[in-house]
């Protein structure tokens, strides 16, 4: 009778262990979809990445180049400067 109880804990041990395989907290569906998740998250953390970087350096040609925002206003918008007269002559 002692002989059969160590491999009956055995095997119900194996098959506890087997089923938190399949449906546990570690178990290959769950980690698959956690994969996926992850996955997405780094995809979207580089286009967050990517966008951040160009925003960064529009803010430092604007810090650095106010001669060029002065231009660009005068050409984009026709902004003048006070007791400025805008004079534009056509070709």
């Amino acid at each position: 009778m002692t002989s059969r109880i160590v491999p009956a804990v055995l095997l119900v041990l194996l098959v506890v262990i087997h089923a938190q395989l399949w449906v546990g907290r570690g178990s290959l569906p769950n980690v698959t979809a956690l994969q996926r998740k992850l996955d997405q998250q780094q995809a979207a953390n580089a286009q967050a990445r990517l966008t951040n970087e160009q925003l960064a350096s529009e803010v430092e040609d604007l810090r650095a180049g106010l001669g060029m925002v002065e231009e660009r206003a005068r050409i984009e918008l026709g902004m003048v400067k006070p007791n400025e007269i805008f004079v534009q002559v056509h070709k």
